[in-house]
């Protein structure tokens, strides 16, 4: 498998813009909404999430790359390509739900469905490729962190 620089600049680029988009709709509300919100004593500083999440963005990028080089080989690409992508709006949804549109309820609701197209999705890079399944194990791990943060966030509110 050649190295493909380009590819892996774009891929790292969509998941990191995915997170500029999710950034953009949080902006106002980490400002405003959400420090007013009572948050369990585990809630991390509002410093960490964008390190978390651009380290996050950065691996499944490299995943998704790493997925991609081999999709000559794999019979179902189109659907591999659509797991991912759904993971991603999905991903960029739940920004808007929790930060721009205040819902917290639908916002827990809507990570559960996350977390398992994020599952899904690591099972079937895994299948693919056993690097880019594994990459997927720092985003399984903020995200079901984040549901329950959320879940407490909710249930505090």
């Amino acid at each position: 498998m050649k190295f493909k620089p380009l590819a892996l600049i774009l891929s790292i680029a969509l998941t990191l813009g995915i997170g500029a988009l999710g950034g953009w709709a949080t902006a106002q509300s980490v400002k405003t909404w959400y420090p007013i919100l009572n948050k369990p004593s585990f809630n991390p500083p509002n410093w960490v999430f964008p390190y978390a999440w651009t380290t996050i963005y950065i691996l499944i990028g490299i995943a998704a790359y790493l997925v991609w080089m081999k999709r000559d080989k794999i019979v179902h690409f189109p659907r591999t390509v659509a797991i991912y992508l759904i993971q991603l709006v999905l991903n960029l949804s739940w920004s808007f739900i929790f930060f721009y549109l205040h819902e917290i309820g639908f916002a827990l609701a809507e990570i559960i469905l996350l977390l398992l197209v994020i599952l899904i999705n690591a099972y079937v890079f895994y299948k693919i490729d056993k690097w880019a399944g594994l990459l997927f194990i720092p985003y399984i791990l903020w995200v079901t962190f984040a549901s329950f943060l959320t879940y407490n966030i909710f249930i505090l509110n």
